[in-house]
């Protein structure tokens, strides 16, 4: 096994709940009305300081996708999944990004979710 490299983020940023790693900044959230099977989960255009698990098609609220499952590079957690391919239309907005479930990751300032969005 290889050493593991982490990319440090400048700014406000998302991070692992379990372990502090910094997952992803603040600017690069998209939303946070997405829905996963244990919950909430936010939408980002990139992430960082994970691995992504192989490619399975699954069957979600919004439709049929291809999706890989994201986990943290530091101790392993199954933090949310990226959206490698999206089968409707309406749906491919999602196809690259990733949705991090709200259980798994706090703002980075010991408090959850306080970053202030105006």
């Amino acid at each position: 096994m290889g050493r593991i490299f982490v990319v440090d983020l400048e700014g406000r940023s998302y991070r692992c709940k379990f372990c502090k790693t910094q997952l992803a900044l603040a600017d690069e959230l998209i939303s946070r009305a997405f829905h996963c099977r244990r919950g909430k989960a936010y939408l980002f255009n990139n992430v960082v300081n994970v691995t992504v698990g192989p490619h399975e098609e699954r069957m979600m609220i919004s439709g049929m996708h291809t999706v890989s499952d994201v986990f943290c590079c530091s101790c392993g957690q199954l933090l949310g999944w990226k959206y490698e391919t999206a089968h409707e239309e309406s749906q491919k907005y999602k196809q690259g990004k990733f949705a991090l479930e709200r259980d798994g990751i706090t703002d980075g300032e010991d408090s959850e979710f306080c970053i202030a969005f105006l």
